[in-house]
């Protein structure tokens, strides 16, 4: 870790601002009435949410990337020690004061595209470490 926060040249605060627009989940949520305000009790609320995204396969992969990042936001301003890294891949990771690193847009795939598991629980399961 350099001086300044960053990991390998990483602007964490930066990514952490840019990582948490996510506007078209944004804009999906807001439509049906769910305000997605940062905090976990959001997550339950898109859990609730009926997937009609799944009817457009040109937006499922774009929901599903800001679900994802959605998700790592939440935790990543909620749980101490949580914050945003760079994956091996070069995308966002969560990493978990434990170690154990979250890849937040596989995550948020799985949610859009199965419903399972639910953004909550995942909140959850971070939560536990």
């Amino acid at each position: 870790m350099s001086p300044g926060g960053t990991e390998r040249g990483y602007d964490a605060e930066g990514v952490a601002e840019l990582l948490s627009e996510c506007p078209l989940l944004r804009e999906r949520a807001a439509a049906r009435g769910v305000v997605l305000s940062g905090d976990p009790e959001s997550l339950t609320l898109l859990d609730q949410l009926p997937p009609l995204w799944l009817e457009d396969p040109e937006e499922l992969p774009a929901l599903a990337t800001d679900a994802g990042l959605y998700l790592g936001t939440v935790i990543v301003r909620s749980l101490p020690g949580a914050r945003w890294a760079p994956g091996e891949d070069g995308g966002p990771e969560v990493a978990l004061p434990s170690g154990r690193r979250l890849d937040v847009e596989r995550l948020g795939r799985e949610w859009a595209e199965n419903g399972t598991p639910e953004l909550s629980r995942m909140y959850a399961e971070a939560a536990e470490g």
